[in-house]
């Protein structure tokens, strides 16, 4: 998996990653971000993350100062401490929803995430799909160049490893207007 320095140097993951862009969209508790990204919630279709990394990413967002602590729910349950991202987390976020993933393997869990989190903002995806093209095709005609050696099992692996890049830009093709 992927890691992008935040503050200090501290290394973000795609869970810490997906709780800060859910806590751009407004104040929200952990319970509340747990409940998104389990497997039947809407972040979760795609790339879930247990209740204990939801809130051990908390902590460190809020180590790092890209989530703040703020005001406590109370009342129909246990108190929730809402929690808010600051002005270098909104700036995290937005880069890294612009950033296409570097490889292909990327693309079934970081890419995907990116794409929901945008349809939950109502963001247009058609700037990140162009340039995840663009670091794709080259990736894809190296595959293709590859496959002309080594021995049996090497072609083969090559093959497999092109095919799987074809398959993913015929996908973002699908969305390309």
């Amino acid at each position: 998996m992927r890691h992008a320095a935040g503050r200090a140097g501290h290394r973000l993951g795609l869970a810490e990653r997906t709780v800060l862009a859910v806590t751009c969209e407004q104040p929200v508790h952990g319970f509340a971000i747990a409940a998104l990204t389990a497997a039947d919630g809407e972040l979760g279709r795609v790339w879930q993350i247990p209740r204990p990394v939801v809130y051990r990413a908390i902590g460190r967002l809020v180590d790092v100062g890209l989530i703040t602590a703020g005001a406590v729910e109370t009342g129909g349950g246990p108190p929730r401490t809402l929690y808010t991202s600051t002005g270098e987390g909104r700036e995290h976020v937005r880069t890294w929803l612009a950033t296409p993933v570097p490889h292909v393997r990327d693309l079934r869990s970081e890419f995907l995430l990116k794409l929901a989190v945008l349809h939950r903002r109502g963001e247009d995806a058609g700037p990140l799909v162009a340039a995840q093209r663009r670091v794709l095709e080259p990736i894809v005609e190296a595959l293709r160049a590859e496959q002309d050696g080594g021995d049996d099992f090497d072609r083969m692996l090559a093959a497999w490893r092109r095919v799987s890049a074809e398959a993913a830009l015929a996908f973002l093709d699908e969305f390309r207007v």
